[in-house]
């Protein structure tokens, strides 16, 4: 039977991305020293933000940022505001940006920032003053060939604005590429936006043609209705799959037959919310993701998939939209259950691939077109699956072991070339 302190250590984070870190580890029989190395995040930020608030009082902030390696180039990772914001968390997600961008073989290492606070109850000046007076106490710790923040839960362009322009009257001159994320009209990249929802449809075409599955009868199931989640279902529909059910807080929506994705946008658009939308049935959420499917795509926030659920999925393909949505203890469920799993840090990697590009277009100050980025980032992610997957052919493991496999190989490889600096 599991206790609530079993599963409260299944669910830490920190937890599940270090037994996952140290089976990788383990069998490319890692040196010891490179395993303490990259064991442990390089760089751990605290800062206590004290905001003025609309009605005059004074409120302080905690805000992280955690740099987990720079080896292959400046820190990457995103930026996310909410109550539950721990250090456990932003540490585990920093190191999973780290994997990632060696997955796809891009040049940045991992970060990840947060606040401990709750957006939803703050107003947009509230959230401007906490934005800037952070991104000053982090001055001397980001940058273009330092670190570089993108957005994450609850933080969007405007956030990444104003960073960016807090950091430039610091600098005394504007520096587009200390962000990513960002409006087009300051330096944002063509198709950042729809990127990482794209980058789940690219990689899921490449597990059905695997698996021998036909897009048209092809059922899908997306947890989250939020950047990630609205574009992954609404391009998939378009490329012709059958999305049958959203996954949201507060309900889900479900339609054997398919629901109508363009009409649920615009009921989004005029509502504010999927809830009410009259082309599907109210579902509730929980039980939503154990519908019978052929991909379920996790994409809203960690630990969706545990041991107390992994059982009862009944997907063909995982494919990871979040990060860490799936504990590690449900890992060895679904690998018996021969469920093909597309891990994070393949999965929504697009897109970090796609804020290399925006890093890449502000620093060359030359942009691309749209359909140019999103060619990129094909090539990048299709040969990110293939490589995933002849690992865990090759070595014998399931798929989120060859991806970390694949990544820390690369990191390690990396620091054994540039050598320990004493």
């Amino acid at each position: 039977m599991t206790t609530t302190a079993d599963l409260e250590q299944e669910t830490n984070p920190w937890q599940a991305q270090a037994a996952r870190f140290d089976l990788a580890a383990h069998k490319l029989n890692l040196d010891e020293g490179l395993w303490k190395v990259l064991r442990s995040p390089s760089r751990e930020i605290i800062v206590h933000i004290p905001v003025m608030m609309d009605d005059g009082h004074l409120e302080v902030f905690t805000g992280f940022r955690v740099q987990h390696s720079i080896a292959r180039g400046p820190a990457k990772g995103g930026l996310r505001y909410a109550p539950d914001v721990n250090l456990d968390e932003v540490r585990a997600l920093a190191s999973w940006m780290t994997w990632k961008c060696a997955v796809v073989n891009i040049p940045f290492g991992g970060a990840k920032g947060g606040i401990i606070c709750d957006p939803h109850k703050m107003s947009q000046g509230e959230l401007e003053r906490m934005t800037r007076r952070y991104t000053a106490e982090l001055f001397d710790f980001i940058g273009p060939e330092k670190d570089v923040p993108a957005p994450d839960v609850n933080t969007n362009e405007q956030t990444m604005a104003w960073i960016m322009d807090t950091y430039s009257m610091h600098a005394r001159q504007t520096v587009t590429a200390v962000v990513t994320g960002k409006p087009i009209n300051i330096g944002g990249s063509r198709g950042r936006r729809e990127a990482t929802g794209r980058g789940v449809l690219m990689v899921c075409e490449q597990a059905i043609k695997k698996l021998h599955l036909n897009r048209d009868t092809t059922r899908v199931i997306v947890q989250g209705f939020g950047n990630v989640g609205s574009n992954a279902a609404r391009l998939m529909a378009e490329a012709g799959y059958k999305v049958i059910g959203i996954v949201e807080v507060g309900g889900g929506l479900y339609k054997k037959d398919g629901i109508d994705m363009e009409a649920l946008w615009a009921f989004r658009q005029r509502n504010g919310t999927i809830h009410g939308f009259p082309g599907a049935e109210k579902y509730d959420p929980a039980e939503l993701l154990l519908v019978d499917c052929d991909i379920l795509i996790p994409a809203a926030t960690e630990n969706q998939i545990t041991s107390q659920n992994a059982d009862r999925v009944k997907c063909k393909i995982l494919a990871e939209g979040a990060n860490g949505p799936t504990t590690a203890a449900a890992d060895d469920i679904l690998s018996e259950k021969k469920v093909f799993v597309i891990p994070d840090i393949l999965a929504n990697a697009g897109g970090v691939t796609t804020s290399y590009f925006e890093w890449v277009q502000d620093r060359q100050g030359y942009f691309w077109k749209e359909s140019v980025v999103n060619e990129h980032l094909s090539e990048i992610m299709i040969a990110a699956f293939d490589d995933v997957v002849r690992y865990a052919d090759t070595h014998g493991v399931n798929n989120r072991i060859a991806a970390y496999m694949l990544a820390i190989d690369r990191v390690a490889y990396t620091i054994r070339q540039r050598g320990i600096y004493a």
